[in-house]
């Protein structure tokens, strides 16, 4: 809840409307990321590849509820907090561990990514894009109502909670 509130606080999230064609684009990239892991052996690209594939999969949810987030640790927040319902607390801390995997193995030399993250991830990737495209699918038009209700509830306290002075 820490990081939803960091997030909230750093204005990270924007209302759009819930765009079908940005929903579609999104997993068109995650498929097309997917497809290229074949094609890419080296490790580290690998790594990236496949947390790519999850993320453009999860971003392709939010274009469904009509939720704009260029910061990655807060679209992973926001699934965190308002998706329970679809991915549970040990999918969530997944989705964490291979955004970190991916900043360890595309910006640092002297970090290693375990192999059993590296293989959870190739071996996850497409299990993840799957799941959204079902969530996608069976998401009624109540649901992104409520989620989009609940992110603006969860705006308007963290604008409360905020000294004054601040922004």
């Amino acid at each position: 809840m820490a990081r939803l509130e960091w997030c909230i606080r750093k204005k990270a999230y924007e209302f759009i409307e819930p765009n079908p064609n940005l929903t579609e684009a999104y997993f068109k990239k995650a498929e097309e990321a997917l497809k290229s892991i074949r094609v890419n052996t080296v490790k580290d690209w690998q790594i990236a590849i496949a947390y790519y594939t999850i993320y453009f999969s999860l971003y392709a949810l939010l274009m469904r509820i009509g939720v704009k987030c260029e910061v990655h640790a807060c679209t992973l927040a926001f699934i965190r907090s308002f998706l329970s319902e679809y991915f549970s607390n040990e999918d969530c801390t997944f989705f964490e561990q291979s955004l970190q995997a991916r900043v360890d193995a595309q910006y640092y030399v002297d970090r290693t990514v375990p192999d059993e993250q590296y293989q959870l991830m190739l071996k996850k990737a497409p299990d993840v894009l799957v799941q959204c495209k079902d969530i996608v699918q069976h998401m009624t038009q109540k649901k992104v109502e409520q989620l989009r209700g609940d992110l603006r509830r969860a705006m308007g306290r963290g604008q409360a909670k905020q000294p004054k002075g601040k922004k």
